[in-house]
């Protein structure tokens, strides 16, 4: 059985669609969920979907304690669900093509450093566009700069706040998300 890796930050909605994919198929399972928020909601999600989690900060991000972690769990897929630090480089060459994000928007537009939640949807807002949409990328060391595995688009014309852009935006995350991530195990396996 292949094992994921769940890094989030905040309300874990993404985190725990995953979780319930893959509770329900014998090809892979979330071992353990890793956050950097000690108050986020994802840890509720974790505790009720009795799924491990490690808190971390900055420091163990960046100087290697959450790497060794990594490489005792030994995952087949890092998956990034809303998780709003930038991933260091030693990890990333450490799991090259095996770390994956989603960003709510149609990537290249809406990205980058601060380009998140909804920041991004105000910003699609702001710019009238008639439809936005989710991209499945894979983690470079770039903000959202990494090859693009899937993306989906919504129309938004109907969509009067940020709010409702987000909420079109997660019926879309929640529908693909664990869809895609099991086409890549079942491909890389």
């Amino acid at each position: 059985m292949k094992k994921i890796v769940l890094f989030a930050s905040g309300s874990g909605s993404n985190a725990e669609k995953i979780v319930l994919h893959f509770n329900t198929n014998e090809l892979a399972k979330v071992v353990e969920i890793f956050t950097n928020n000690p108050n986020a909601k994802v840890l509720d999600r974790a505790k009720n979907l009795n799924v491990p989690v490690h808190i971390f900060n900055r420091q163990e991000l960046n100087e290697g304690k959450v790497l060794d972690i990594l490489k005792d769990l030994q995952p087949d897929l890092i998956v990034l669900a809303g998780f709003l630090w930038k991933f260091p480089e030693p990890i990333i060459k450490e799991y090259p093509n095996k770390i994956i994000n989603i960003h709510p928007a149609l990537l290249p537009n809406y990205g980058g450093k601060g380009m998140y939640g909804m920041n991004v949807h105000q910003a699609v807002l702001d710019s009238k566009e008639k439809e936005t949409g989710i991209t499945i990328h894979y983690v470079n060391e770039h903000y959202d700069e990494g090859e693009f595995i899937f993306q989906k688009s919504v129309n938004i014309e109907d969509c009067q706040t940020a709010e409702a852009i987000a909420d079109k935006i997660h019926v879309l995350e929640h529908q693909y998300f664990p869809e895609v991530i099991e086409k890549l195990i079942t491909h890389n396996s």
